[in-house]
Order: C-alpha cells, then structure tokens, then sequence
C-alpha cells in the first residue's frame, strides 16, 4: 500500500503486489472522487466517442445530459483490479466496478453504473476462452437473455486497438450508463458482475498457472504487453481522465504492466502458437455456441 494516500478521504487508494511468486503485477483500488462539474469537462469529448461510450441513447440525450449536469456536485466511487501474471500461458485479466451521482439542491439526482471484466490471453485455450464467457454469461442470466450479448458486445469494440485494427483481449463484459432499470435492480446487476469475477478467472489460474514457459514465450508475453499499455494510454477514459485532470499520475499508471517490449514490424512465425491468437483469438468470436 502506498502510505501517502491512506489519509486522504477522496481519491484511489491503490494495493501493489509486485514481482510475487505467481504474478508479476496485481493492482487493486479503491476510488473515490467528488466536485463540481463544469460544462466543458463534460462536452469535450467529440461526437464519435460520445455515440459510443453511451450507446443506443444517441448524441441528442447526450448533449441534454451535459446541460442536466452543469452545476451539480458529483460523486464518484469505483474498485479496480489489474492482474499480469508473470507466467505467459496464465492471461492478464481485469475488473472494475464503479457508481457516478450528480446532485442539486431542487432537483432529482443523476446517477448510473459501469463495470464489467475482461480477459487478455497471450497463448489461446479454447476452453479458457469458453469458460470465461460461460461465467460472465451466469453473471447476466438473471437480468433478461439480453444482457450477456450486449454487454460482450459493447466490450468487444471498446476494448479495440483501432490503430492496430485489432482487440486487445477476448472480451467479456463491459456496461457504462446503467440507470434503465432503477437503482436497486441496477445495483443487484453490478454486484453479480463483481461477484462473477474470481469464480470466471481463477480456475484459469490453476490450470496454467505451473505451465513450463521459456525465453520464446517470455519475450511473446512482454510484446503482446505492449498492446495493453498502447491501450490504456491512447483510449482508456478512466486512465486518460485521470491524466487531463490533474489526478495522482503513479496511482493512474498502476495498471500497466512492470514490463514491456516493443518489436519494429513484428510477425509471428506462421503455424505458431503466438500466430494462432491472432487467427483464433483475436477476432469476434462467440465463444458459447
């Protein structure tokens, strides 16, 4: 734990477990943050990223949001968890869970819900891929038949390097804006989430954990590494607001693996292993038909 932050009521308040038997990296936070919302914060996002980050409620509803808003204090509070396990044949995975509120005296409170959890493979296994999307398909089950294909859906295409033209993982639930189906409904659903994750992770864990690996795959693991940490700061809101904002740059950056490589115009060998994510994993794919 990072001493600094323990006293301070509003802001991430991360836990580092570094270079560990098992896992190279483990980031989890707690995040609190609150104040006042100015306009500008809210509109400077361009069009595009707007329709996408709040979906099918279109750029109209968005742009009367921004003035709903304006003037209101805002509360914020969220869990993160980022796990790069030093054994490549074990994948990064990640969990997050957060509520947003807005308030004014004399008017009612505008508040919603995100979350989800997703998986970053560097060596494919069928069966790790289907059991993950089986537990996050359980995770929706009890909120309509719906829920799983869209919230999959949505994860897919944001967790999308668009300058790479490809994923970055498999996916698995990602949901932002949540308020349609009232607060208590809407909590119960980020609670599964949230309960969803450890049970579709940790037999993951097991199965590779003691996999034997050598240079060839380690040096495969850093380069595909370097996929997340492009992610995380060129299209990541969280990260990428917390940066424009002023926020606690070694909290924000925590997330990012220990280590990295690049290569200059990479392949892998055809026929390989690391070629086989990219033709089997790293394409849309419904993992439970």
């Amino acid at each position: 734990a990072d001493a600094r932050l323990e006293p301070v009521v509003l802001g991430a308040r991360p836990q580092l477990l570094d270079e560990l038997v098992d896992l190279a990296r483990e980031d989890p936070r707690l995040q609190e943050v609150g104040g006042d919302l100015v306009v500008d914060e809210v509109a400077r996002d361009d069009a595009a990223e707007v329709l996408i980050r709040r979906g099918a409620r279109g750029l109209v509803d968005d742009l009367e949001l921004v003035a709903e808003l304006a003037g209101r204090s805002f509360h914020a509070t969220g869990v993160s968890l980022v796990i790069h396990p030093r054994n490549p044949y074990v994948p990064t995975s990640h969990a997050n869970v957060r509520f947003f509120i807005a308030e004014k005296p004399g008017a009612e409170p505008v508040w919603w819900f995100g979350g989800g959890f997703d998986l970053t493979p560097y060596y494919g296994f069928e069966t790790d891929a289907e059991h993950w999307h089986r537990i996050a398909s359980e995770a929706c089950k009890p909120f309509g038949n719906e829920v799983y294909p869209r919230f999959k859906r949505w994860c897919d295409e944001y967790f999308f390097l668009r300058h790479r033209n490809e994923p970055r993982g498999i996916g698995g639930l990602f949901f932002d804006d949540l308020n349609q189906w009232g607060f208590e409904r809407c909590f119960a659903f980020m609670r599964s989430v949230g309960d969803h994750y450890l049970p579709a992770y940790q037999p993951i864990v097991e199965r590779r954990r003691d996999t034997p690996y050598g240079e060839r795959e380690r040096e495969f693991q850093l380069y595909r590494r370097g996929r997340y940490v492009e992610f995380n700061l060129v299209y990541d809101r969280g990260t990428l607001f917390g940066l424009q904002s002023g926020g606690r740059t070694e909290s924000i950056l925590m997330s990012l693996p220990p280590l990295v490589r690049w290569k200059y115009d990479w392949h892998p060998e055809p026929g390989s292993e690391e070629a086989r994510l990219y033709e089997v994993f790293l394409k849309p794919r419904d993992w439970l038909a």
